[in-house]
């Protein structure tokens, strides 16, 4: 398995722009996000306070941002990281795709993650709720789940989830149908907590209680709490330095993850000062071998 030097999760400013200073520093990196979220840059009707580009809308921001990673050579890897496992002196990231992925440093720029953690979601994390369908599904073979998915695209994970579980329950946060496969029950409800004793029993609902040993949890992105377990925070923000490091050696982070303000030159500036802080951090250990 090939290791890189930074894996950067997050396609906003922060990210990209901490993917451009790293691919400047010739450093190894894989990028993790989608090149066209329609997240807070593109909903973005104009910007007027992005240095040296007035006046222009989230949009066209964000394909300038993207043109100029492409122009780099930079790749986007448009699989969503469902855990960041600090493992000695690396870092091991697991997908959304069940699969594993090696770096010597981590930079999450995966802005804020809208909405709260339900009640018992993070003290049954592990033991029955889970932030990857697909990565689990073998694990509930006869077993009942259920799927709360926050975006059309989670409805996948959903139907592979059922050729392995007896029940699966699939509750979209969104509007519209859920194109989901037969047998799967589609719940238009609202889920409240979860419950259980030393595994995951029941999802409790506004309108009803279901058994079941397992809740998969479908955000676009993930708490970085519930990413990198054991990560120290600030709120509902990762602590930093200035240099962007966090509580993890060899993790920073940049971006609205990091706090307010809220802007995307503050973003920009700070993935970039996180992708000089992983390269100095790299270089300094490799001096040390």
């Amino acid at each position: 398995m090939s290791r890189y030097d930074i894996a950067i999760i997050g396609t906003g400013p922060a990210g990209i722009s901490a993917a451009i200073t790293a691919k400047v520093r010739n450093k190894s990196l894989i990028l993790f996000g989608k090149k066209f979220s329609g997240g807070k840059v593109e909903k973005a009707h104009q910007v007027d306070n992005y240095l040296g580009i007035p006046s222009v809308s989230g949009s066209d921001l964000q394909k300038k941002f993207v043109e100029h990673a492409e122009q780099m050579g930079i790749e986007f890897t448009e699989q969503k990281v469902t855990m960041v496992m600090p493992i000695g002196d690396y870092f091991a990231l697991q997908t959304s795709e069940n699969e594993i992925v090696e770096a010597e440093t981590v930079i999450i720029a995966s802005g804020m993650t809208a909405g709260r953690t339900y009640p018992g979601e993070n003290e049954y994390l592990g033991m029955g709720v889970s932030y990857c369908a697909t990565c689990d599904a073998a694990l509930y073979k006869g077993k009942k789940a259920a799927v709360i998915g926050f975006s059309p695209e989670e409805e996948k994970e959903a139907d592979f989830l059922a050729e392995f579980a007896s029940k699966v329950y699939y509750i979209p946060m969104y509007k519209g149908d859920a194109n989901v496969r037969e047998g799967i029950e589609v719940l238009r409800e609202k889920p409240v907590r979860i419950e259980g004793d030393m595994q995951v029993r029941k999802l409790v609902t506004d309108a009803g209680e279901y058994e079941v040993d397992g809740v998969f949890i479908l955000r676009p992105s993930i708490a970085p709490g519930q990413l990198v377990p054991g990560l120290e925070m600030d709120g509902s923000h990762i602590k930093t330095a200035r240099d962007m490091s966090t509580s993890y050696p060899g993790c920073y982070a940049a971006g609205d993850i990091t706090g307010q303000p809220y802007q995307l030159i503050k973003a920009a500036g700070e993935g970039n000062t996180a992708a000089l802080s992983a390269v100095s951090y790299i270089d300094e250990r490799r001096r040390k071998a």
